[in-house]
């Protein structure tokens, strides 16, 4: 029997791409909800945080990077694995793509389900998805931290703790005060849970925070160009993710079904949440992460396309 669409499947409608200087080098490229890349310039070459999903979709981020430097793109860094950030690296041509340790085993664990599940999921995402050339595989590895100085530009690229994913990665530049956060942080957008460590997450804002940024480039919504913007996008993903857990948890308590715990939750959140992008389609996948979290199954289980129409069937139909 046919099952309910994904609610992204029908999202066909192309976006208006910004392309915003935070501060002298560093760039945001945002796209009304749809995920965003970032960008350093240095004294000699040019960093990309997030790839988008082929290198047809890449070669939008590289005409903006054209129109203001013709340095050579010599950094790619992932801020984690989801095929949506990272398949489209092989256009940018960059000599040293760099992942945390906790990434690249993900990719190894599941990059090949991952990516065939999201070009389900999200096929407006994946334009000329026949131009991937297979998986992404970082070729620098770090545990912790990692340094790099772009000339004038001290670039630390941070694990802060697990959220998104467990490989979540941040790119700092304490001179300026600019973050690009990843997935970490949503603005006017679903925080995708799917593959998160839900009783983690709040904890790693905490510290996201902590740092102190003015500027804040998020995985999905608006560049955040001031400290009360920065704040309200912190604190609006960690309210999303406290609610939702929460409701999630205490229906897990009662004895409840997944099917009517997905129900009161959405319900719960809608009135606050169900506005921002992508909200129908993320939260069949956040609940049952959650349900599975709050159940005791620590680490996510891997989404594959199968998976994903049979949750979406179960929860969405009827």
């Amino acid at each position: 029997m046919a099952g309910k669409a994904f609610a992204s499947q029908g999202d066909l409608e192309e976006k208006t791409i910004t392309f915003e200087e935070l501060a002298e080098g560093l760039y945001a490229y945002t796209a009304e909800g749809d995920p965003n890349s970032g960008i350093i310039v240095g004294d000699e070459s040019v960093m990309v945080v997030d790839t988008q999903a082929t290198p047809v979709m890449a070669q939008g981020v590289i005409d903006r990077i054209r129109s203001v430097t013709d340095k050579p793109i010599e950094y790619v860094t992932l801020s984690h694995y989801h095929a949506v950030r990272v398949l489209g690296a092989s256009a940018y041509g960059a000599q040293q793509v760099i992942a945390s340790r906790d990434t690249y085993d993900l990719i190894v664990e599941r990059g090949q389900q991952d990516y065939e599940s999201e070009v389900g999921r999200f096929p407006r995402l994946f334009q000329s998805v026949e131009s991937v050339p297979g998986l992404t595989w970082p070729n620098v590895v770090f545990e912790g931290s990692l340094t790099l100085y772009m000339g004038k530009h001290e670039v630390q690229i941070l694990q802060l703790g697990r959220g998104h994913t467990k490989g979540d990665t941040v790119v700092w530049l304490p001179k300026e005060k600019v973050l690009f956060a990843g997935d970490l942080v949503e603005f006017g957008a679903t925080p995708y849970t799917g593959d998160a460590y839900l009783k983690d997450w709040p904890n790693t804002l905490e510290r996201l925070r902590a740092l102190g940024p003015e500027k804040l480039v998020p995985g999905r919504g608006a560049a955040l160009k001031t400290p009360a913007e920065v704040e309200d996008g912190i604190a609006g993903t960690q309210a999303f993710l406290t609610e939702m857990y929460q409701s999630v948890a205490q229906g897990v308590s009662g004895g409840k079904s997944l099917k009517d715990i997905y129900g009161e939750t959405f319900q719960r959140l809608e009135p606050r949440f169900g506005g921002w992008v992508i909200f129908e389609h993320c939260m069949p996948f956040d609940v049952a992460r959650a349900y599975d979290e709050a159940s005791g199954i620590a680490d996510p289980r891997i989404w594959t396309a199968e998976r994903d129409l049979e949750m979406w069937r179960a929860l969405e139909q009827g």
